[in-house]
Formats: C-alpha cells, structure tokens, sequence
C-alpha cells in the first residue's frame, strides 16, 4: 500500500482541519489505517487508528473527543477530521497502514504517507 497525506495548513487555536490520505493499490480496504504525529524535537506519537471496516477505532487519550478518523473505502482514503485544535497539536502528520489489530505501535505499521505540516497558532 502506498500512501500519500494531504490537506495540512496553518489555522488558529480552535479552528479544524480535515486531514486526507490517499492510498493506492487493491488492498486498502483490508488494512487497519492510523494517523501518527511528529512535534518538533518529539517523537513520533499515534494519533487515531481505524479498522478496515470503519467499525472501530482507537484514538490517544490527547485527542479523544476532538479527533476522528474515518474511512472511505471504496475512494481509497482515510481521513483525519481535527476539531478545537491546539496549538500543542502542531507536528507533521502521517498516515499509515499496518495488517491486522488497531496498533498504536509504529513499528507495527508497514506501510507510511510522506507526512502533511499541521501548524496551530494561539
């Protein structure tokens, strides 16, 4: 599965955006998807994972009830809806796919995005 992350951008505390990923090949529909971040200076943390069916998901305690992940399977994407954001929410975010199970291990994860610049000015 190749991945590519789209729709980053700059926007004020308490704004949203709406995160995408497009993935290529006829496989998509049979992995779990995740979103992972990168703050400057930071590791890479999970942000929201996904089952292949959209039938459950998995989110990080610092974005639950702010984030959600969504699937469209039959476009190939997952998405990224970022609500009420921070500016402690800045980082470069990646999509990514693994196999099987709603991992919130990198290294579980197979297959990366190039990352999208969230940017959260206060």
């Amino acid at each position: 599965v190749q991945l590519q992350a789209s729709g980053g951008g700059l926007v004020q505390a308490g704004g949203s955006l709406r995160l995408s990923c497009a993935a290529s090949g006829r496989t998509f529909s049979t992995h779990t998807m995740g979103w992972f971040r990168q703050a400057p200076v930071k590791e890479r943390e999970f942000v929201a994972a996904i089952s292949w069916s959209g039938g459950s998901t998995y989110y990080a305690a610092s974005v639950k009830g702010r984030f959600t992940i969504s699937r469209d399977n039959a476009k190939n994407t997952v998405y990224l809806q970022m609500n009420s954001l921070k500016p402690e929410d800045t980082a470069v975010y990646y999509c990514a796919a693994r196999r099987y199970g709603l991992g919130t291990i990198q290294e579980e994860y197979h297959s990366w995005g190039q990352g999208t610049l969230v940017t959260v000015s206060s």
